[in-house]
């Protein structure tokens, strides 16, 4: 007695070309779940069916696997290895401003260099007074600060905006201050930082930090601001052009210190030196402006006592 046919469906396809597996709805929301396409995984259920449990055997399989690296680039190769990853929201919105900041305004980076000597040599002498009062360290960003704000005050121009056909001046003085997370860089505003003490500075830095990199900073908190300040110096960056933090017209670029040498009264001698770069938006703020506003916060940064005399 011959043997009964098997059902059509589970006979072996005819011929070399492969026939698409037959696919449970299980297995089709899972597939759909982890991003993956029928032939990408080897079936084994009834007849060739996929089954749920394959794609998560196929996914579970991929995780265990070490990534790839990246293989040299080589003309006419096929097989270099590209990994899509999609890009997190706030990276997205990072990049979105900053297009949009090279796209409305007209941008253009002057710069000078700073002796940080008188700084350096005032941080040491007060620095464990400082921080045994206040309980934070000072830093070289609050003289920035206050050194900003001085330069803002004398010339206003920088601190002002272009809103359609009009310039709005703002008669107080909000900084931003870029702070690297691994998730992008973010700027939380310093308010009302005319008012605030160099300890109120540090320690209000401190904590934006912190709280960065815990993600618990608010959108209010990096929302506004009049001016900005950023620090690629940490990093070791000698020379930079930042882009404007859009709509502001101005934005303060600090560099890494080293010790170069300089002529200081017809002598040549090693300081402490730092690249500063203040890219200001052409619309508004005219080379002359800006030069004299970099060279203020020079001035201040070299000679910081003229902050308690105002001069």
């Amino acid at each position: 007695k011959a043997a009964p046919k098997k059902p059509k469906e589970d006979r072996p396809p005819a011929g070399d070309k492969p026939v698409p597996p037959r696919v449970m709805p299980a297995a089709q929301r899972a597939l759909a779940e982890k991003g993956l396409d029928a032939s990408e995984v080897e079936p084994t259920g009834p007849g060739g069916r996929l089954l749920k449990e394959d794609v998560q055997r196929h996914g579970k399989t991929r995780e265990d696997k070490p990534s790839p690296a990246p293989a040299a680039a080589r003309e006419g190769d096929d097989d270099r290895a590209v990994e899509l990853v999609p890009m997190t929201p706030i990276r997205k919105r990072i990049a979105e401003h900053l297009l949009e900041a090279r796209h409305t305004t007209a941008m253009l980076t002057t710069f000078n260099e700073v002796d940080m000597s008188a700084v350096m040599s005032l941080r040491k002498r007060h620095q464990d007074a400082f921080k045994e009062k206040h309980g934070v360290k000072l830093g070289f960003m609050s003289f920035f600060v206050k050194a900003a704000i001085h330069a803002l005050k004398t010339f206003p121009v920088v601190n002002a905006m272009v809103r359609e056909d009009s310039i709005a001046y703002h008669h107080y003085y909000d900084i931003g201050v870029a702070i690297s997370t691994d998730r992008g860089l973010i700027v939380p505003v310093l308010r009302d930082a005319d008012r605030m003490s160099f300890a109120q500075v540090e320690s209000t830095i401190e904590d934006f930090a912190a709280r960065a990199r815990d993600k618990k900073i608010r959108l209010d908190e990096i929302q506004g601001g009049t001016f900005t300040i950023t620090n690629g110096g940490v990093f070791g960056s000698l020379l930079s052009t930042p882009i404007l933090n859009a709509p502001q017209s101005g934005v303060l670029g600090m560099h890494t210190i080293q010790q170069r040498p300089v002529a200081v009264d017809g002598q040549v001698v090693i300081r402490p030196m730092m690249y500063l770069a203040l890219t200001y938006d052409h619309r508004l703020i005219d080379g002359r402006e800006a030069v004299l506003f970099l060279r203020t916060i020079k001035d201040v940064i070299e000679d910081p006592a003229r902050l308690l005399v105002e001069v």
